[in-house]
C-alpha cells in the first residue's frame, strides 16, 4: 500500500464528519453495525442507509432509504453492498455532492471509480474504515 494511498485515506478520515453508511444493519454480528458503532464513538455523525429498515432506528440513528433522503450534507459514503451496486450508489453520491466514497473490504468497481473521479469525488476501494482509522488516527 503506497504512502499516497495512505495519505488519501487519512485525509478522508480527518476531513469527513458526516457519513452515509449504505447497507447498515441492526444485527450486531455484522461488520456494518460494528463499524457504524465505532464511527459514532469516534465522533462521526453516521446516517444509516437501508430501504429495508427505513424509518426505524439502528444504534439510535434514524434509517434512511437512500443517500438522497438525508436532509443534511454528507462528507463520505461508506458502502457495505455488493460491488455491482457501487455504480448506482456513486450516482446518488454525486447528486448529494459528497467528497468521498469508501467501498469496504472486498468491494471494488472500476466503472464506479471512473464515474466518481470524473465528478470530483475521491473513491477508496477495498479498505475498512475501522482498520484504517485505528491504524492512521489512533497512534
Amino acid at each position: 500500500m503506497s504512502n499516497s494511498e495512505n495519505s488519501i485515506v487519512e485525509k478522508c478520515l480527518r476531513e469527513s464528519q458526516s457519513v452515509a453508511l449504505v447497507g447498515a444493519s441492526p444485527k450486531p454480528e455484522l461488520a456494518s453495525n460494528e463499524i457504524m458503532d465505532y464511527l459514532m464513538k469516534n465522533n462521526y455523525k453516521v446516517y444509516p442507509i437501508n430501504p429495508k429498515y427505513k424509518g426505524q432506528l439502528i444504534l439510535g440513528q434514524l434509517v434512511y432509504p437512500d443517500i438522497i433522503s438525508i436532509p443534511e450534507s454528507i462528507d463520505m459514503v461508506d458502502v457495505f453492498r455488493p460491488s455491482p451496486e457501487a455504480v448506482e450508489i456513486t450516482k446518488q453520491a454525486i447528486e448529494k455532492k459528497v467528497t468521498y466514497i469508501w467501498l469496504q473490504l472486498g468491494i471494488e468497481n472500476e466503472e464506479a471509480k471512473k464515474i466518481a473521479e470524473a465528478n470530483g469525488i475521491t473513491m477508496i476501494m477495498n479498505r475498512c474504515t475501522l482498520i484504517e482509522h485505528k491504524k492512521l488516527l489512533t497512534k
